[in-house]
């Protein structure tokens, strides 16, 4: 873990009992399956942290002096990825026996099924030795599939990991060592062989994103394998011609549109070096940094802890990926301080996740959907983070109002003037840490691709470390010298990098099964079709009951839609991570959104927005579930009050629908204006409603009225507005006077 992870996890200002490291790091690997790690032993620890080495420094030198070409970049990342992914994670626990055991013989199934197809449709053109060994390598993967606690312990590889990692390594390593034969020579013409290292790459991609990932993508990517085996048995509209299993390794694996295709391409550029970039900014002290200025910045203001955790926890999210991650690290310090300052364990630990979770939409860095998104869609990075400005604001605005509403509503302070820094004091301790980022983040408005970027922020990251022990002979002597990247921490740095790209790595490869059969069968156009059926048909219906045509039919079946793609969103985030959510769901769900006249930029930050937005929605919160671990709040409420308190990232994406000039399309400064002013109009209103509080207590009237009026003001009708606007300015005017006058007699 990075050292501003561990000076936050030792701060014990709170009074709080101390959670110690391991308490901290145990919570990670609970909730956070990409962070999962075995605690190897040497000698093979050693073996895996020169690996990871290795691996950083080719990103390193690739993103400054020029990528290899697309392919054999790719590969040599999925090489690396794939042989250290079955060393560094274990096996799945054998955890609900009887239900493990029946997923684990599907996935057994499974293998064999590809195996035997790929057998029988290469007979006389391979030996018989040949079938029998990839017979073999399908059992043994289905043997590891087994729940047997018996076949591997947690920190120790068992005898099966060792050829599964060497297989790993090796399908990709095969188009490296032969791209010109594969690629150039014989281009159209596989070998038998080649088809054969494609069928054990599809086997153990699933087999990987497993692994580390759990059961949700896994089961996605075998049912997007067998949908396109089994077309023409398929009912209705589902129905197409099938792809037999030479087809399916053909355009899944010698080529760009399946296992290599623009997720692994993201993934082994961009979003590595950003990972790397955030592992060595956390251990060069950024961190502590970001702690000390939000605590300076919010600190002093009633309920001054709990905006702490929200501006600190903003700041974290432009260098960390994992939501899991963003709120044990700040969360170990501020929700103990939250707690001290009168706020209960649940609310605490809901503000920490809710917070960190925005961080994935918090320009500069945005996590790795956003660099998807850009490849996607063909948008230079530069211009996605001047777009994502002003909903991440409206996230924070949200998040920011209830926290005041609740301190207010429970009367407590800020913090005292002795715990806040002097900005005088933090600048003359920090100043060297913040040069790399303000460098990056020029680069990228200056229009520099984004790995060059990356590549001058970790350079200046690691040379700016070394800052403090330079100047310190010059009586410089109040600089941080704790942080200071010495070649041990540098190594340990390179090598959580990598480690913290296994898991996102194996996800994408396994996303691109479903991208590849959805070019092959036409499945997304099948998706969205049946989405816009149902939206026409629920809002013909509804229609027909609204009197005086309030609403037109257009409206309520784009509502719907919007609805049915946002559920879809949150349902699909519930067990698979924020980025494989967005790329399946632009894939297969936003051309629904095009139907509907739906700006391309806009149906993407929509899906995007509600894919982030399942890491804090119950039953699957699990950056609301750490959270609690470290309150010791019900983990269950805790998410239901992570939730409420994400509000504006879920009504942000329908004003920025209704309303594309807050992403700067089809921009008017009146309509801009507009949607700004009905905008924070609406979170106050809503935030108020849910708390029960604005100025003084509300009524059950009053907080209905306000809740009612709050939601019309995001559909960005003209009526709407006026009457909305006008409703929620008298209730909130009046609850503003009589807070002022119960203020006065307490005071007279």
């Amino acid at each position: 873990m990075s050292n501003s992870h561990s000076q936050a996890a030792n701060r014990s200002s709170s009074g709080e009992p101390e959670m110690h490291q391991a308490d901290l790091d145990s919570l990670i690997k609970k909730f956070d399956n990409e962070s999962n790690f075995r605690d190897l032993k040497v000698p093979l620890k050693t073996l895996v942290t020169i690996t990871c080495v290795v691996l950083s420094i080719f990103h390193i030198y690739t993103a400054g002096f020029g990528l290899l070409n697309e392919i054999t970049h790719r590969s040599v990342h999925m090489a690396f990825i794939m042989g250290l992914l079955f060393l560094v994670f274990p096996r799945r626990p054998p955890k609900h026996f009887k239900t493990n055991m029946v997923l684990s013989l599907a996935y057994g199934a499974f293998y064999l099924l590809v195996a035997h197809q790929l057998v029988q449709a290469l007979a006389g053109d391979i030996p018989a030795w040949w079938g029998w060994l990839i017979y073999g390598f399908a059992g043994l993967l289905a043997l590891s599939a087994l729940p047997v606690a018996a076949l591997g312990g947690r920190n120790k590889p068992s005898w099966i990991d060792w050829p599964l990692m060497l297989a790993g390594a090796g399908f990709s390593a095969y188009l490296v060592i032969f791209f010109e034969d594969i690629f150039i020579i014989n281009v159209g013409f596989p070998k038998a062989f080649d088809y054969l290292m494609g069928g054990i790459a599809v086997m153990l991609v699933v087999e990987g994103a497993r692994r580390t990932m759990g059961e949700s993508l896994s089961i996605i990517g075998v049912l997007a394998l067998l949908y396109a085996m089994f077309g023409p048995y398929l009912p209705g509209v589902m129905a197409h011609r099938g792809y037999d299993i030479i087809r399916l390794v053909e355009h899944l694996y010698l080529g760009t549109e399946g296992i290599y295709g623009i997720a692994i391409g993201v993934v082994a550029t961009y979003v590595y070096h950003f990972v790397l970039f955030g592992v060595l900014a956390q251990a060069s002290g950024l961190g502590q940094l970001f702690i000390e200025l939000a605590t300076l910045v919010a600190g002093r203001y009633s309920g001054g802890p709990a905006k702490v955790s929200v501006v600190s926890s903003g700041f974290f999210g432009m260098i960390s990926g994992s939501p899991v991650a963003n709120t044990v690290t700040t969360g170990a310090f501020t929700i103990p301080m939250m707690k001290k300052y009168g706020f209960s364990g649940r609310f605490a630990a809901a503000t920490e996740a809710a917070s960190s979770c925005g961080g994935q939409v918090t320009p500069p860095i945005m996590g790795a959907s956003a660099f998807v998104m850009a490849e996607m869609l063909g948008v230079p990075y530069n211009e996605l983070i001047l777009i994502a400005i002003i909903p991440a604001a409206f996230h924070y605005l949200a998040t920011l109002c209830m926290v005041h509403f609740e301190a207010r509503r429970l009367n407590l302070k800020g913090m005292p003037a002795d715990q806040i820094p002097r900005f005088g004091a933090v600048l003359e301790k920090h100043w060297h840490q913040v040069i790399p980022l303000v460098v990056m983040v020029t680069l990228l408005l200056m229009q520099f691709t984004p790995f060059l970027a990356a590549f001058w922020g970790i350079i200046l990251t690691i040379v700016c470390s070394y800052i403090p022990v330079v100047l310190r002979p010059l009586g410089f002597l109040k600089l941080d010298h704790e942080s200071v990247l010495t070649p041990r921490r540098l190594v340990e740095s390179l090598e959580e990098g990598a480690k913290q790209s296994i898991a996102i790595t194996a996800a994408c490869a396994c996303v691109g099964f479903l991208l590849g059969v959805t070019t092959l069968t036409g499945l997304g156009f099948k998706f969205s079709g049946a989405i816009v059926g149902l939206a026409h048909e629920f809002g013909g219906t509804l229609a027909a009951f609204i009197p005086f045509d309030l609403v037109t039919e257009n409206s309520l079946t784009l509502f719907i839609a919007l609805l049915l793609v946002a559920l879809a969103c949150i349902l699909m985030g519930a067990g698979i991570p924020t980025t494989p959510t967005y790329i399946i769901l632009a894939s297969i769900v936003a051309p629904a959104l095009d139907e509907f006249g739906i700006a391309l930029l806009a149906s993407h930050f929509f899906i995007f927005y509600y894919g982030v937005l399942a890491d804090v929605t119950p039953p699957v919160a699990l950056a609301a579930y750490a959270g609690a671990g470290i309150s010791g709040s019900d983990p269950m409420k805790t998410g239901v009050t992570a939730f409420r308190l994400s509000m504006g990232k879920a009504l942000v994406p329908l004003m920025f629908i209704y309303a594309p000039s807050l992403l700067f399309l089809d921009f008017t400064w009146l309509e801009f204006s507009i949607a700004m002013v009905s905008g924070i109009l609406c979170i106050v209103a809503l935030s108020a409603a849910y708390i029960g509080f604005f100025s003084a207590p509300l009524s059950k009237v009053e907080k209905t009225l306000l809740s009612l009026a709050g939601l019309s003001l995001v559909a960005h009708n003209p009526w709407l507005l006026v009457i909305s606007g006008a409703l929620v300015l008298t209730i909130l005017g009046r609850n503003y006077r009589v807070g002022n006058r119960q203020l006065t007699a307490q005071t007279g």
